[in-house]
């Protein structure tokens, strides 16, 4: 081949290569499994487990803290109040949770991007929590407004991230108790995916039904679900009077919660998968009850986030057997108890976006979609356990969820899938690469990452040696620079920002 055929090759292949990492590819909506769900437990083992879980709520019961109102909905109810502990008789939580959906509907404001939670659905929503963010030419440190806009921006870009989250980073630069309203404010302008709302406080989850409110109408609210949110146990069985009452605001509102037990098993749960289940079951059948006792038919999900520690520093892992085999388990029962379920994401101990970060987001991420998981929470950007929100990991695990859902996809069986045509074009001796059902099919017959480099070595050399992360660094700059914003209504636009302007005035700047 000619230099110059040689140069109108890579000129076309770097050209096709940039249109991929463009981020203008067509949005992929949520996916709808047509894989049959993994399983490690059979009706012995779930029905073990499920008396075992019943047991603790009997026996040992749940602290139910800082909440005396929790308690007296409790009582009401049937269950023993001792304290601040409640112990259910059997099959109380269980007969709340029938009024509970198993699928249901979070509405995006715009109604193309709304998301089934449940059923044969999965949806990724991004990273969720760290305080540092990380980048490759900045490195490490604090999170601030401006890089929780930019991850609100690269989700809503990003073609395979369904939701836009909730805390994608904490914007440190913020009060504490003002944050809530700038992060859900950036949510709404920078996206018109769904969100999640804030959870730090009771004032703070009303606050974030109220700016729900002012984007769909009181009405619409009011009979549909716009929010959902994350309320964690305080595992080992506690629910804290923080996530109570914001569980409580978001159910009384018809808004959905994701009840998730956090999990470090051998610190916050026993060692083994069996116990953990077990304790998990329990915790997520006592808050997610409460739900139904706050409004009935309210939609909640059970969430199950677990991890198993080293056992020599205390520091938790990830990517290893023990928790993916929690969360299959948890699935299993999730499906029995008629609720959806999230567990998992593409979790990583590692501090940069490296091999270990690689193989052990693979690992989770890889269990979670076989789980059969409805709502994925830190699917992208997770480093450092949770601590860091990292852009390149945001790039490299979107391209990784686009894969998912390929193979979410299953086997066509289409005529156009069995390809009796081509086999019987081509014949024995042959090959494919110019029979007419190649040509028709090869733009989209295998999925194709936009970050990895599948070229000659000489190749990549002549185009600076360039690593997969330097990749995703020059990827999400991209995307950052062909942002448009979706189109907002100005009058919401005004209400919201009047809004947020009379809370922030109404009280004292707090970082505690």
């Amino acid at each position: 081949m000619s230099d110059a055929g040689e140069g109108r090759r890579r000129g076309g292949a770097g050209a096709r290569r940039a249109r991929r990492q463009a981020g203008d590819g067509v949005q992929m909506p949520f996916i709808r499994r047509r894989l049959s769900n993994f399983e490690v437990l059979d009706e012995e083992g779930l029905s073990l487990i499920e008396r075992n879980a019943d047991t603790v709520l009997e026996e040992i019961g749940i602290e139910f803290r800082e909440d005396p109102e929790s308690l007296q909905l409790w009582r009401e109810a049937g269950a023993d109040v001792k304290g601040t502990r409640v112990h259910f008789p059997p099959g109380l939580c269980r007969s709340l949770l029938t009024t509970a959906p198993a699928v249901f509907t979070q509405h995006a404001r715009n109604p193309e991007r709304s998301v089934t939670i449940g059923g044969d659905a999965t949806v990724f929503a991004p990273v969720y929590g760290p305080p540092f963010v990380r980048d490759f030419d900045g490195g490490r440190r604090y999170g601030t407004i401006e890089d929780f806009r930019s991850f609100v921006k690269l989700a809503y870009v990003a073609p395979a991230i369904h939701h836009s989250g909730g805390t994608v980073c904490e914007p440190v630069d913020i009060p504490v108790n003002k944050r809530h309203l700038d992060m859900v404010y950036s949510h709404v302008r920078y996206s018109d995916k769904p969100f999640m709302g804030s959870v730090t406080h009771p004032e703070r989850a009303a606050d974030s039904v109220r700016m729900a409110e002012l984007v769909f109408g009181e009405d619409f609210v009011a009979r549909n679900c716009v929010m959902i949110s994350l309320i964690n146990a305080n595992s080992p069985m506690v629910f804290d009077g923080t996530m109570l009452g914001a569980l409580k605001t978001y159910a009384r509102a018809g808004q959905g919660t994701i009840v998730t037990p956090f999990i470090l098993a051998g610190a916050m749960s026993p060692v083994t998968v069996a116990g953990t289940l077990t304790q998990v079951l329990a915790e997520v059948l006592a808050g997610a009850a409460l739900t139904q006792l706050c409004r009935p038919g309210v939609p909640v999900v059970f969430g199950c986030f677990a991890s198993s520690i080293s056992m020599q520093s205390g520091a938790p892992t990830f990517g290893t057997p023990e928790p993916t085999l929690v969360s299959y388990g948890a699935a299993q029962l999730a499906r029995r108890l008629g609720l959806p379920f999230r567990t998992g994401g593409a979790l990583c101990a590692s501090k940069v976006a490296d091999a270990q970060a690689a193989y052990e987001s693979a690992n989770t991420l890889n269990g979670t979609v076989l789980a059969g998981t409805n709502f994925v929470l830190h699917a992208a950007g997770w480093l450092e356990g949770g601590l860091v929100s990292g852009y390149e990991k945001f790039v490299l695990d979107c391209d990784q969820l686009a894969m998912q859902q390929r193979f979410c996809d299953g086997i066509d069986l289409t005529e156009n899938g069995q390809a009796l045509s081509a086999i019987r074009e081509v014949g024995p001796g042959s090959h494919y690469l110019g029979c007419a059902h190649t040509q028709a099919n090869f733009e989209s017959a295998f999925w194709r990452s936009v970050v990895a480099d599948n070229n000659s070595y000489e190749q990549w050399l002549a185009e600076g040696e360039s690593t997969a992360e330097r990749r995703a660094n020059a990827i999400w700059k991209k995307w950052l620079a062909d942002y448009e914003a979706p189109a907002l209504d100005p009058a919401v636009d005004e209400a919201l920002l009047d809004f947020m302007a009379r809370r922030k005035a109404a009280m004292p700047d707090a970082f505690a």
